[in-house]
C-alpha cells in the first residue's frame, strides 16, 4: 500500500509505502491497547464497585456470591453424606470381619481374644442419630481415623489367626491321622498277642491290615522317606519321618514306589500290599514310633478315620 502526502509547506509531494508487516504491527498494537483498556476498566469497576456504588454491579456480585455459597454448601453436604455413608459401610464390614474371625477361631479350636494384640477398647457401639448436614467434619474425620485403627487391629488378628490355622493344618498333616489302607479290616491289633508262628505270647508293635496282593498302601501323614529296604522280618519295608521323633512304618509290601529322601504327601500312594518277610499271608503291618518307642496307631486316627473303621 502506498500513501501520498501533499501539503502547502512541502515543495513536492511525498509518498509512504506500507507493507504487510507494517499493517500487522499496527493491528496488533490496536488490539493490545483495546484489551489492556478493557482489563483496566473491568478491574477498577469490580474493585471499586462498592465505593462507586453502582447498583447493577453490586447486584451482580451479590447474585454471584450467593450462587457460589449455595453451590459450596451443597458440595460440602454431599461430601459429608458420602463420608457418613462410607463410615456406616465400613462399620458393617468390621462386624462381618468379627463374625468371620470368631467362626475361623472356632474352627481352629482357639478363642479370637487369645490371638494377636490385645484390643484397645471394648466393641460397644451406640449414640444419637446425626444428620449429614449436622455432623462436624472434624468429628467425622476423627471417627474415620478411629475406624481405620480398628480395621488395622482386626487385620492383625486375622493374620495371626491365619498363621495359627496354617500351623494347625501342618501339624495335622504331619500326624498319622488316616488309615494306610482304604478298605479292609484289622486282623491283629497293637499289644500282646499269641505269635502266629510260635504260638507264644509276644508283643505286636503295630496293626495288621489283611488285603489282596497289590492293594495300594497310602502314607498316613506327610513326611520324608528315611528308609526303604528288604528286611528279613518286615520284608519290603518303608519308614517315613514326620518330624519331632514321629515315624511310621509300612511292612510286608509287594513293592515300593518311593525312595529314601523323597518328600511324600498325606495320602500319597507309596507301596502295595504283599506277603514278604515274616508273614502268614498278604497284609500290611503298620507301625507308629515316637522316639523309637512303638505306639498304638489307632490313638492317632482322626474322627473320620475312626468312623470309617467303625463301619467295617
Amino acid at each position: 500500500m502506498q500513501i501520498i502526502l501533499v501539503s502547502n509547506h512541502m515543495a513536492k509531494a511525498r509518498s509512504i509505502t506500507l507493507t504487510g508487516r507494517h499493517l500487522a504491527a499496527v493491528t496488533t498494537l490496536l488490539v493490545a491497547t483495546v484489551l489492556a483498556l478493557s482489563s483496566v476498566f473491568s478491574y477498577l469497576a469490580v474493585r471499586h464497585a462498592a465505593e462507586i456504588r453502582l447498583p447493577f454491579l453490586q447486584d451482580k456480585l451479590e447474585s454471584i456470591g450467593a450462587a457460589e455459597a449455595v453451590k459450596t454448601r451443597e458440595m460440602v453436604r454431599e461430601h459429608l453424606a458420602n463420608m457418613a455413608a462410607r463410615l456406616g459401610q465400613m462399620q458393617g464390614q468390621i462386624l462381618q470381619l468379627d463374625t468371620l474371625g470368631e467362626r475361623l477361631a472356632g474352627m481352629a479350636g482357639v478363642k479370637i481374644k487369645d490371638i494377636g494384640p490385645a484390643p484397645e477398647a471394648k466393641d460397644g457401639r451406640g449414640g444419637p442419630l446425626q444428620r449429614p448436614d449436622s455432623v462436624d467434619p472434624h468429628a467425622l474425620q476423627r471417627a474415620l481415623d478411629e475406624l481405620a485403627r480398628q480395621v488395622e487391629f482386626r487385620s492383625e488378628k486375622l493374620v495371626a489367626l491365619e498363621s495359627r490355622i496354617l500351623e494347625e493344618r501342618i501339624r495335622k498333616s504331619m500326624l498319622p491321622t488316616s488309615l494306610p489302607i482304604r478298605d479292609g479290616a484289622i486282623s491283629s491289633g497293637f499289644g500282646w498277642r499269641k505269635d502266629p508262628f510260635t504260638g507264644q505270647s509276644a508283643l505286636h508293635e503295630g496293626v495288621d491290615f489283611p488285603a489282596e496282593p497289590g492293594t495300594p498302601i497310602y502314607a498316613a501323614a506327610a513326611g520324608i522317606v528315611i528308609d526303604v529296604e528288604r528286611h528279613p522280618q518286615y520284608g519290603n519295608v518303608v519308614d517315613i519321618d514326620h518330624g519331632n521323633g514321629l515315624v511310621t512304618r509300612y511292612a510286608h509290601a509287594a513293592f515300593v514306589l518311593v525312595r529314601p529322601g523323597e518328600l511324600v504327601k498325606h495320602g500319597q500312594h507309596i507301596a502295595a500290599v504283599g506277603n514278604t518277610g515274616r508273614s502268614t499271608g498278604p497284609h500290611l503291618h503298620f507301625e507308629v514310633l515316637l522316639g523309637g518307642v512303638p505306639q498304638n496307631p489307632m490313638r492317632f486316627l482322626d474322627r473320620p478315620a475312626r468312623q470309617q473303621f467303625a463301619r467295617r
